[in-house]
């Protein structure tokens, strides 16, 4: 039986958790925190990473300069709306955005978050898991597999499962780890 569209729909889960994860300020700069913070550019909704460069000179600071300096209010303008939480500092030329150090409240608050991101990711594994289980059983009454096919996908699928929750786990644990220790 061919669990090729399964696979896809879990590594998909996975991918989206992975890139959700890197969205989550953890107290080091990272610049992924860009990511989904548009400027409007020339009538256009841009990404901040395609109208300038991004660089982290030290480990609690993303430095912007933008290749036009005529957007440099836009870019500043763009941070200040967006729901990171961090002031842009902006001395005409380049924009600094300087992370604090975290306290063990909001560290504990966003080690929850996370742990509701990986909980919505296994939920998209199992959902996958169901799909594939309810496809292996239509095509046993459609006479397609024989039952000892099914229970042999059905095991298959298991497998699959676990293995995808195991990497979520492993993902979970990892960026919990970098949350508590910075």
């Amino acid at each position: 039986m061919d669990f090729t569209n399964m696979k896809e729909k879990m590594e998909k889960t996975i991918n989206n958790f992975t890139k959700r994860l890197a969205e989550i300020r953890a107290g080091r700069a990272n610049p992924a925190i860009l990511n989904k913070i548009k400027i409007d550019y020339y009538g256009t909704p841009t990404p901040i990473n395609q109208v300038a460069g991004i660089s982290v000179p030290e480990a609690r600071l993303i430095v912007i300069q933008p290749w036009d300096m005529s957007i440099l209010k836009e870019i500043e303008k763009a941070i200040l709306a967006s729901d990171i939480g961090i002031n842009p500092n902006n001395d005409g030329k380049v924009i600094r955005l300087a992370f604090p150090e975290l306290n063990e409240e909001r560290r504990k608050e966003i080690v929850k978050d996370v742990k509701k991101m990986a909980e919505d990711a296994k939920v998209g594994i199992r959902a996958a898991r169901r799909d594939g289980i309810d496809e292996a059983k239509a095509k046993q009454k459609e006479g397609e597999i024989t039952e000892d096919e099914l229970k042999q996908a059905e095991n298959e699928i298991q497998k699959l499962t676990d293995k995808n929750i195991e990497e979520i786990d492993k993902i979970l644990a990892n960026k919990e780890k970098e949350v508590m220790s910075v």
